[in-house]
């Protein structure tokens, strides 16, 4: 006999610990719908996230180095995967959800311009008297309003955990009242949420270093005095003697994932242990985050994030093209504000709800790296009123 969604929601509440979000206490989706006859509320968001043309498009976004520079290099998709991957270990490793922690680390980064932080920073600047960008907030505009495939309402309809997940941000999270529960405001997301926010940090510090070190931007030799990569290397050197260079460099990173991940897991479950939840909406209620890592590797992951943004994130090879990318972005973005003409389609409807400089911004934070520098091609090459 197939397993039904109710089979699964029962197996929630007899596999999970106690603190997890299951799928049988959401507080539902904006617009009601039925239940899935097979699959969680959950799983089908992850579905309708790896479905959306927001997640297809992020294979053509840069992560760190521009998109197309290197066939092996992380796009802003393959990190989506790797974190979603990570989140999934660490959820598993504390009886969260792992379906909700997998959903929200698939959904963190829809929102993200093209050209890395760098389109980020620039939009934000374009933007700064019609309410800034970020990219965070700019994922729940992706999931809320921005995707259309359904009939009766615009965006995703995720659930509000997942949407909750989402929301980066220091004013709290408002649950809206569902069922017998009035609306509540909490300190802190669900520990799924934490888990998928710090797997996004445990994957970008350690595979843009990957990426660095195999793009000959970094050199082994100046990781000598940074405390993960020398004890993970030790590690590696000790357990796998004679090994050849290009093996032994990739086993230190997954070492170091590895050891964060070790790290975090054993951290963490003190704090559960010493906290005494025993409820999703408890972790919610408390004064500080439950998930994060001990004093001591708290401390190396700074020191690693130093050396990244002295060496990597801000190295000519990097910061140049990133550079022209916003340069591209700024001036796509004057022309479609002076010309609103030259946006049509579905987006040019939203002109009235949302405002021009707003639409503009959503058009283009939505747009891939090669398909922002053509469409700048294109628009170049035509003379258009100022």
């Amino acid at each position: 006999m197939p397993v039904d969604r109710q089979q699964m929601e029962d197996n929630e509440a007899t596999g999970l610990s106690s603190f997890a979000q299951y799928t049988a206490t959401s507080a539902g989706r904006r617009h009601p719908e039925p239940d899935h006859p097979y699959r969680t509320a959950y799983q089908r968001d992850r579905a309708r996230i790896i479905h959306s043309k927001a997640f297809r498009r992020l294979e053509y976004k840069t992560q760190v180095f521009l998109n197309g520079t290197g066939d092996h290099l992380r796009t802003r998709l393959t990190h989506t995967i790797e974190v979603a991957s990570v989140s999934r270990t660490i959820a598993c490793a504390l009886g969260a959800n792992e379906d909700l922690a997998e959903t929200i680390a698939l959904a963190h980064d829809l929102g993200h311009s093209p050209f890395g932080h760098t389109g980020e920073e620039k939009l934000n600047e374009l933007m700064a008297d019609h309410g800034g960008f970020e990219h965070n907030v700019q994922s729940l505009r992706v999931v809320e309003l921005l995707e259309s495939v359904y009939p009766g309402f615009d965006g995703l309809n995720l659930s509000y955990e997942v949407l909750e997940g989402l929301r980066k941000h220091d004013s709290g999270y408002t649950r809206p009242p569902y069922g017998d529960n009035p609306e509540e405001q909490f300190s802190w997301p669900s520990i799924e949420a934490q888990i998928a926010n710090i797997a996004d940090e445990i994957t970008y510090y350690s595979h843009d270093l990957d990426d660095g070190l195999d793009h000959s931007l970094i050199k082994e030799d100046q990781l000598t005095d940074i405390m993960l990569w020398k004890k993970c290397a030790e590690f590696v050197d000790s357990h796998y003697a004679g090994i050849d260079e290009k093996r032994r460099r990739a086993y230190i990173v997954r070492t170091l994932i590895d050891h964060q991940v070790a790290d975090l897991v054993t951290a963490t479950s003190a704090r559960i242990e010493q906290s005494g939840v025993k409820h999703a909406d408890e972790v919610r209620r408390l004064d500080d985050p439950l998930v994060g890592y001990s004093d001591t590797l708290r401390d190396a992951n700074r020191q690693l994030r130093k050396f990244l943004y002295q060496n990597l994130y801000y190295h000519e090879n990097v910061a140049t093209p990133n550079a022209h990318g916003g340069k591209v972005i700024g001036e796509v973005f004057n022309l479609y504000a002076n010309n609103p003409g030259l946006i049509g389609g579905q987006i040019a409807t939203r002109f009235e709800t949302q405002g021009l400089h707003r639409t503009v911004c959503d058009y283009i934070s939505g747009m891939t790296d090669r398909y922002i520098l053509k469409e700048h091609e294109r628009l170049i090459a035509s003379p258009h009123p100022e």
